[in-house]
């Protein structure tokens, strides 16, 4: 039998696994929908990843990251659990040792890690605003409409760019719509709008990064050869993106994940298996915690946002 092992990042918009054997090569992958419910889309995951293997494959570690790596942790008895910055710079490093800065724009987040010889030195996440990411270059091609899949096309045909308001989602939509009324093109309005999610991203996440080569480009956006461009065009560097650049989070998941695994063998069979979250407030003081249980099978196996040991009582 072969060993494998299994890494899965959880995101608010998407949800990546991956199998890879000993030597970091892909067995096995996926990216779909979390639809707002994690657990469902990890078992839809996880029967996906099933059928894309051998029968002389055998999972030896499981790790999980993103959003809800916790919660898929636990139901998924993961021998690694890390947050995104550690599996992307972990996945990265692994096929570009060079690498100096991660650039990584998801649905709903983004993300800069910066590296100095292979060591994380600083790192920045967005804010609130979602201006720079993937949710919002959706909605506005769907506005415009462009199928996102061809988003990134239209832009490279433009000759004038025009400018977008990069600041807020808010300006950033009422610009793209007056420049679509008083009748610019739309494959200038497109490039417009992918170099507004540029800097957007670099006046959010990179304000005050000092941004080196190689420059390593990571997320669901980075499909969209539009925002490539135009990231070479402003940094006044060339930029990577791998082929398997929306699944690194989760190949450094499982990296991790092979780093530190035991003899276990996880058979990824979960269909007589019941895992639920119930939300409650605790009532033992005044400060009224929000508290998460986690049941598998009905049993509690953990409880989460407890500020004291009195919220852990039933």
């Amino acid at each position: 039998m072969k060993k494998a092992y299994l890494g899965i990042d959880i995101g608010s918009i998407s949800t990546k696994g991956v199998v890879i054997d000993s030597d970091y090569h892909l067995l096995a992958s996926d990216y779909i929908w979390t639809e707002g419910d994690p657990v469902q889309a990890v078992r839809t995951l996880i029967d996906s990843l099933k059928e894309q293997l051998s029968d002389d494959i055998e999972i030896h570690g499981i790790g999980t990251t993103g959003s809800a790596r916790k919660l898929i942790g636990l139901m998924l008895d993961a021998n690694v659990v890390k947050n995104e910055i550690t599996a992307h710079a972990v996945g990265t490093k692994a096929f570009y040792p060079d690498v100096r800065t991660i650039l990584e724009i998801g649905g709903q987040d983004s993300k800069m890690i910066l590296l100095n010889h292979g060591v994380v030195v600083d790192y920045a996440m967005n804010t609130l605003c979602a201006a720079g990411t993937g949710a919002f270059l959706s909605s506005q091609a769907k506005r415009l409409g462009v199928p996102i899949e061809e988003f990134g096309k239209l832009a490279l045909t433009s000759k004038h760019p025009v400018k977008i308001a990069a600041r807020c989602t808010v300006f950033a939509e009422s610009d793209l719509i007056h420049k679509a009324q008083v009748g610019y093109p739309k494959e200038d309005i497109v490039a417009g709008l992918c170099r507004s999610i540029v800097l957007n991203y670099l006046n959010n996440v990179g304000k005050g990064k000092k941004i080196m080569g190689p420059v390593v480009f990571q997320g669901g956006v980075s499909k969209n050869i539009g925002v490539v461009k135009q990231f070479e065009e402003v940094l006044k560097e060339p930029i990577i993106v791998d082929p398997n650049s929306h699944l690194m989070g989760a190949i450094g998941i499982a990296i991790l994940s092979s780093k530190q695994a035991r003899d276990n063998i996880y058979p990824l069979e979960f269909k007589n298996i019941t895992f639920e979250t119930k939300g409650r407030e605790c009532e033992h003081c005044s400060n009224h915690c929000e508290i998460l249980n986690i049941y598998k099978n009905q049993k509690l196996i953990d409880t989460w946002g407890n500020k004291c040991p009195r919220g852990l009582q039933v």
